[in-house]
């Protein structure tokens, strides 16, 4: 089954509770930036506090991975095996390489802030704050869902990229060539809203697609980790 498939196929995804509680955080938002009358380069500060927490939570999911596939995934140009140091390398690379990116995104925030204007800091950590709620929820919600599942630990790496860089690339769009009147902050606030919730279904259709083929492929792998596998630690 492909990715369109496993999305139009399975309307599960319309009563999944994290997209729920996803659409709730970005609409507290919607209503809190409306009623302060924030602009663009505020929300934006929002948003990247809202990727912070993704990446957080990702590394947290892939330091507690029970089991995980390797299926194509390589480091340093070397197919690897499903231990516990390919878990802890890969999550501690995934923790640098996110947390540079949001560093230099941060510098770029920074530069574009007037430093005259006063941001209204309360507000942006009350919006993290249900973000963070959110994906808190997310994250404990998919551990349930993900017991019985054999989840590719590269495909895990790299969902927060495909979630974030869309949204991302159209804040900063929206920035750009967007004005600051009441309209165009709704429509860029409910723009931003179906690109997230769009972003969430399809890493959730990925990730139920990677974990079937992890299915099929470890049995193929299990006399060799059970000699030096995923329970030896090395």
């Amino acid at each position: 089954m492909n990715l369109g498939e496993s999305i139009s196929g399975n309307r599960q995804w319309l009563r999944d509770r994290s997209v729920v509680v996803l659409l709730g955080s970005n609409l507290f938002t919607i209503v809190l930036a409306l009623f302060q009358q924030w602009n663009v380069g505020e929300l934006m500060w929002i948003y990247w506090g809202q990727s912070v927490v993704i990446g957080y939570f990702n590394f947290r999911r892939i330091l507690n991975l029970k089991q995980f596939s390797t299926e194509g995934f390589k480091i340093n140009n070397r197919a690897v095996e499903p231990t516990r140091k390919t878990q802890r390398q890969t999550a501690f690379f995934f923790a640098i390489h996110y947390g540079f990116f949001h560093f230099a995104y941060l510098v770029f925030l920074i530069s574009e802030t007037d430093s005259g204007s006063g941001l209204p800091w309360i507000g942006i950590a009350v919006c993290v704050l249900a973000f963070f709620l959110n994906h808190l929820f997310s994250y404990r919600y998919d551990l349930e869902r993900e017991r019985d599942r054999i989840p590719n630990i590269g495909s895990i790496m790299f969902f927060p990229y495909l979630r974030i860089i869309p949204m991302h690339l159209m804040i900063v769009a929206g920035s750009r060539f967007m004005g600051n009147s009441t309209l165009a902050l709704l429509i860029f606030l409910l723009l931003k809203t179906a690109a997230d919730v769009a972003m969430h279904v399809i890493e959730h259709a990925m990730a139920g697609s990677s974990a079937q083929r992890a299915k099929d492929w470890l049995p193929l792998r299990q006399p060799a980790l059970t000699a030096r596998g995923f329970q030896s630690g090395t």
